[in-house]
């Protein structure tokens, strides 16, 4: 599970476990954007089960799903390849892109400052 690549649909569903910590397929289908059929979101979890990135438990006649990945986990693989196929491999070109973001307050730049500090004292040791 090195390099993790969802499909659309996949990554819909792993959004929503993510985000609510566990769900049934009502669920996930309640809070998913797109009005799936019950059967898709289920074929969907299914072969997120079968990649192992989810996994579940019986709940009463019906099946409760997890995440069996971290949200970063898939983030820094998605990222991984965004960089490379668009940024040319450059992590300052990508950087550059996400904070020329205008929608970006001033409490999230911080953040980002302070973090890009925290990388650099670690570069000094």
């Amino acid at each position: 599970m090195s390099d993790i690549h969802f499909p659309p649909r996949e990554l819909a569903v792993m959004s929503v476990l993510w985000r609510l910590g566990s769900a049934t397929v009502a669920d996930v289908r309640n809070a998913m954007d797109d009005d799936l059929a019950y059967t898709s979101v289920l074929s969907a979890l299914q072969t997120l089960t079968e990649k192992g990135y989810v996994r579940h438990e019986p709940e009463g006649r019906a099946y409760r799903y997890f995440p069996a990945i971290a949200a970063d986990r898939a983030g820094h693989s998605a990222m991984a390849r965004i960089k490379d196929a668009i940024y040319q491999g450059s992590a300052e070109r990508m950087f550059t892109q996400l904070v020329s973001d205008k929608a970006l307050g001033r409490e999230e730049l911080e953040r980002m400052r302070a973090l890009l500090n925290e990388r650099l004292r670690d570069h000094e040791r």
